[in-house]
């Protein structure tokens, strides 16, 4: 299902100004870190991370339902854009389940990988991912989570676990990748910002 615009205000909440490390000369990086600044230099390549992510929910979704044989498709849910399954969520319930947990799966996979991978990275796009799958998680379980196509409400209702119990494993995943970014050096910064008065959260402009 698509990630709805509360996604991206969750992002204005989440990460902070963040001053990139610098990259030691020779060494390779995945993603070149920036300095941020209120130029798109820093902005643009952060939100292109960030609608990667997106894009990588999205895809999943897609690409799960077509490899179990179903014929997914985007449609409307009062009003909002939503992708539909394809598929009998009574007679396969198993399999919605799996489309259902695809995006966030897909999402949390990323972000681990970026933060395993032994790289030197903290620059604007890889944050924008991070960011991203850590957005995309805190709205499905707090705003996103009754919705009448959630993720989570699908998947609670396809399995016999109930939806504290998919927010916590999910929230889970993304409250320990959280905690690994602030203690990261070439996070630093990535949910609070120095100031003369003190520290700030989120964006400012």
């Amino acid at each position: 299902m698509l990630a709805p615009a509360a996604t991206v205000l969750l992002l204005v909440a989440i990460p902070g100004i963040a001053s990139a490390q610098s990259r030691p000369a020779g060494a390779p990086a995945f993603f070149s870190p920036r300095q941020p600044s209120d130029s798109g230099s820093y902005w643009l390549p952060f939100a292109f991370g960030f609608a990667s992510s997106i894009l990588a929910h999205e895809s999943a979704h897609i690409i799960s339902a077509l490899v179990m044989g179903f014929h997914p498709h985007i449609g409307f849910d009062r009003g909002r854009p939503t992708i539909f399954s394809g598929i009998d969520s009574q007679r396969y319930p198993h399999k919605q389940f799996i489309f259902s947990a695809a995006g966030l799966t897909t999402q949390t996979l990323i972000n681990e990988a970026i933060l395993d991978i032994p790289h030197v990275g903290g620059g604007p796009i890889e944050r924008g991912i991070l960011a991203g799958g850590i957005a995309t998680t805190l709205f499905y379980i707090t705003l996103g989570r009754n919705g009448a196509v959630s993720d989570i409400a699908f998947m609670q209702r396809t399995s016999s676990l109930s939806k504290n119990q998919l927010s916590l494993i999910f929230g889970g995943a993304s409250a320990i990748q959280a905690f690994r970014i602030a203690r990261d050096p070439k996070y630093d910064h990535f949910f609070f910002r120095p100031t003369e008065s003190g520290l700030a959260l989120g964006l400012s402009y």
